[in-house]
């Protein structure tokens, strides 16, 4: 017998094995109407900021994770990970070597990480990553997304993060590839990792910074920074910081937060009636309507999906 779904109230006072229990049942207990209830719950009502940290591979993500786990500490802020990884396209597994490279402290009570698979996901987040972040972010202050880091194609963690934070490496080629794909659209505060090696990190800096001049902007629209860090020996890290905290205020202002919040939910909507039944199943629903009921959007997506099922039954 599957086990009961917790509330949101049971899993902010259990702790870490409450959260590890939530987790499991998003995968155990997937489309089910208890599921969606809770993670409606968690929707309506989130504590921290989502930074969500995409790139390349091997550009720094997780030492850059690393660095902002131990900062929110510092300031006694408890911190939720999710760390995706890219699974295989034959056999479906995937290493979730992320948790390996993250150094935190077991004993933590202020800190939980979780490794997930992108799945078959080519913009780099599952469904069950997103309900993931959703519930981790009505528990913890600030939820740290390391995203699979596939580059060009990547663009589902913009449907989650309230930041973006674009990391770039030095003498990569990156910044080019960045404005021919049209991925300056994407971040929030791009950031140069690997300052440490000095001349090649400034000269990418720049090469960001002149790439971001290309976008056009409209009056008082967010004008991304851009940051050089190193992650090893903690130059930049309070640049960086500034950052996004400057981002966060930016935000809170005229209820931006708020509408970026309400895009992203019906973006889930959409997208899981997209995948399960294609463009003539997004057709045949009300999406706008759907949200506007006392169900939130997980909720929807369970209703729409039972009626867009019946439909097809009653065709057949």
């Amino acid at each position: 017998m599957r086990a009961a779904i917790p509330t949101l109230d049971e899993i902010r006072a259990g702790g870490k094995p409450a959260v590890a229990r939530a987790l499991s049942a998003i995968e155990i207990a997937h489309g089910s109407a208890e599921l969606a209830r809770l993670l409606d719950a968690c929707a309506a009502d989130p504590r921290g900021d989502v930074l969500g940290l995409t790139g390349p591979p091997g550009v720094g993500k997780s030492t850059l994770t690393n660095a902002l786990i131990s900062g929110a500490r510092r300031q006694g802020r408890t911190v939720g990970v999710v760390a995706v990884d890219p699974s295989s396209r034959f056999t479906g597994g995937a290493l979730l070597g992320d948790r390996t490279r993250l150094r935190t402290d077991p004993d933590d009570q202020g800190v939980f990480v979780r490794s997930m698979a992108a799945r078959d996901r080519l913009g780099g987040l599952s469904d069950h990553a997103v309900a993931a972040i959703v519930l981790m972010r009505a528990v913890y202050d600030l939820v740290v997304v390391e995203s699979v880091g596939i580059g060009q194609s990547e663009g589902d963690i913009a449907f989650v993060a309230d930041t973006v934070l674009l990391c770039i490496q030095p003498g990569s080629g990156d910044s080019l590839q960045f404005m021919k794909a049209g991925v300056m659209e994407l971040p929030d505060i791009v950031c140069v990792t690997k300052a440490d090696m000095g001349e090649p990190a400034r000269r990418a800096m720049a090469d960001v910074a002149g790439a971001l001049t290309l976008a056009d902007h409209e009056p008082g629209a967010w004008i991304a920074p851009v940051v050089l860090v190193s992650a090893t020996n903690g130059a930049g890290l309070d640049d960086l910081a500034a950052a996004v905290a400057a981002h966060r205020a930016h935000l809170a202002e005229a209820g931006r937060l708020h509408r970026r919040r309400a895009a992203q939910a019906r973006h889930w909507v959409e997208d899981a009636v997209r995948v399960r039944f294609g463009a003539r199943g997004l057709a045949a629903v009300a999406i706008p309507a759907a949200l506007v009921s006392e169900e939130g959007p997980f909720g929807a997506i369970v209703r729409l999906d039972a009626d867009l099922e019946a439909r097809l039954a009653a065709s057949t």
